[in-house]
């Protein structure tokens, strides 16, 4: 049956069987007699809204037999007192339209449904997201309920060309997907690309959210670790990408929006860096710039040095290794890289009233006792925590994972092969970044290459907003 009829008995017993009327608590079916006829409003318990539903059933009662139109149409444009109302006679709308909260009534001799949007979504409250917390700016950000992300938006871009157009994947979750640009700004092809792969999709259910999404939507080169997408759990942050041109990708039930198409300075950009002054602005985001290729270079050169200690420079002596080394040092590095990530699966896991006492714990045993025991040398502890701690001065996760991959190589190919693997893990590194792609199909180091030399200087000095030269 793919449309529905006009009798009611037929619509209820087709829809009771396919919602599980009576097996399900939380579908309801609430049958009412609306101007002499038999209605039936079907809703989900904990998406409809209670005080709505109390005004609106109360009015139906109300109406008297002689104020009935003849069909859905003229009683959805007379006879019901809510702004977001629409019709459908096609089944397949009308399930997907209940269990996505939505009141479908049916009444006896009309051939459409009638569709109440008075639902609401349980969510928490907007705050600043615990992530992409900034010294200046607003403090709200991103929730789990799609409705309200739009609306942060749309509060900052008060513009007639913003679009929010919204498609849907999965065939069990049928998950709601956004894809919030401008209409006069935005890559029309690029468009097309995006919006045609979401609709081909052919995968039962989203179940990681935008990761299962960003797996279906770049499926080119899964091993290059450099992200091909920016996350950003900020309105602000979204509503500037969007008047730059880029697509929002916003998925129901995750507070965090997917950028795209993104490039590595892209990726390396913050909030902060335009809240501030231009001159503040700037070294703050050349600050981040040198401290992730420190990040990337300390402990390979380190070791590369310790192998060749004739090269240490005339007055860097200090630098080398002062005390017995009982473990070699690449394994005192790569088992520390492996401790840092124990560490921050620890953190995440650890209640909170158990947070202090286990850091003052995991700090007394990987600083001092085990520099004391002879396991690891305190040159070592000092690169690697420096290592750790510097990761987060970047924004993107993605971004320090694919660095730390690379690093664990380069530490690798040093040990092996000495001078000659370090310049291999450099070259790998290079090659690793020129290589990728963005999902747009450009280059990921645009404006370096292909050189827009403009550009570049905006990329890497935070120079005045446009709307201040005027």
């Amino acid at each position: 049956m793919e449309k529905m009829s006009g009798r009611l008995a037929d619509n209820m017993q087709y829809l009771n069987k396919q919602l599980g009327i009576g097996t399900s608590f939380d579908v309801l079916c609430r049958v009412v007699e609306v101007g002499g006829k038999s209605a039936c409003l079907y809703m989900i318990d904990g998406f409809c809204k209670d005080e709505v539903m109390q005004k609106l059933l109360q009015h139906f009662i109300g109406i008297t037999p002689d104020k009935m139109p003849s069909d859905a149409h003229g009683m959805s444009r007379q006879l019901v007192p809510y702004g977001e109302v629409d019709l459908a006679d096609r089944w397949d709308r009308i399930e997907y339209s209940v269990m996505s909260g939505v009141v479908a009534m049916f009444v006896d001799g009309y051939e459409q449904c009638i569709l109440i949007d008075a639902r609401t979504y349980p969510a928490r409250g907007v705050s600043e997201p615990e992530k992409d917390k900034v010294l200046r700016g607003s403090k709200d950000g991103f929730v789990e309920t799609v409705v309200f992300n739009t609306a942060l938006i749309r509060r900052r871009i008060r513009s007639p060309q913003l679009r929010m157009e919204m498609l849907r994947a999965g065939s069990s979750s049928q998950t709601d997907i956004v894809l919030c640009y401008m209409e006069d700004r935005v890559d029309r092809d690029f468009l097309k690309k995006i919006r045609d792969r979401i609709n081909s999709l052919q995968v039962d259910a989203l179940t990681l959210n935008q990761e299962s999404l960003a797996e279906c939507l770049y499926q080119r080169r899964w091993y290059n670790p450099f992200p091909k997408f920016k996350f950003s759990e900020r309105p602000d942050t979204a509503a500037a990408q969007v008047l730059e041109g880029n697509i929002i990708i916003l998925v129901d039930n995750s507070p965090s929006a997917m950028i795209t198409p993104t490039s590595f300075f892209d990726v390396i950009e913050e909030a902060d860096d335009y809240y501030f002054p231009p001159i503040t602005g700037t070294y703050l985001r050349l600050s981040r710039m040198l401290i992730a290729i420190l990040t990337y270079f300390l402990t390979p050169t380190f070791l590369l040095l310790m192998e060749y200690p004739q090269w240490i420079p005339r007055g860097f002596s200090f630098i080398a290794v002062q005390d017995t080394v009982h473990i070699p040092l690449i394994w005192q590095l790569l088992i520390l890289e492996l401790a840092i990530d124990g560490l921050k699966l620890a953190a995440v896991n650890t209640p909170n009233m158990l947070s202090t006492p286990l850091s003052v714990m995991a700090a007394l045993v990987l600083g001092e006792f085990s520099v004391k025991s002879g396991w690891f040398n305190s040159e070592v502890m000092l690169y690697m925590a420096f290592v750790a701690v510097a990761n987060y001065t970047q924004n993107s996760y993605e971004l320090g994972y694919a660095l730390k991959f690379m690093r664990i190589i380069n530490l690798i190919l040093t040990a092996l092969f000495g001078v000659w693997g370090y310049l291999a893990g450099v070259a790998i590194l290079v090659l690793s970044i020129a290589c990728n792609r963005t999902v747009s199909n450009q280059s990921y180091l645009y404006p370096l290459f292909p050189f827009n030399g403009k550009q570049l200087l905006h990329q890497i000095f935070r120079t005045r907003l446009p709307e201040a030269r005027r």
